[in-house]
């Protein structure tokens, strides 16, 4: 298939999901098992968006100062601070790498 047939594929797809939101009845978006699946494909497409912005340039794995950042964010959250200092403290460690030569 070309891209545009992935892109109209896709396009579709989303489309008949958000519309299944709608149409289905609310007992059957209530079930456990249809609650846990969306919690861990939101989680799931989460995580893969931020790995991919965060080491990849294009189609190269690249590891410069947005990892060291991504990294200090990740131990800010972990010590649960508020999200404004992960935010800082992320830029001042993106900052702080590009100071010190890393790309």
């Amino acid at each position: 298939m070309t891209m545009w047939a992935w892109v109209l594929v896709s396009c579709a797809t989303a489309y008949a999901i958000k519309l299944a939101g709608y149409v289905l009845p609310k007992s059957v978006l209530d079930r456990p098992a249809v609650r846990n699946t969306a919690i861990a494909l939101t989680v799931g497409l989460l995580a893969s968006l931020v790995v991919t912005n965060t080491v990849t340039t294009g189609q190269h794995l690249v590891l410069d100062s947005r990892l060291l950042a991504f990294a200090v964010a990740a131990i800010a959250l972990w010590r649960k601070l508020p999200f404004i200092v992960v935010v800082i403290l992320g830029a001042v460690a993106a900052a702080l790498g590009r100071l010190a030569g890393l790309p």
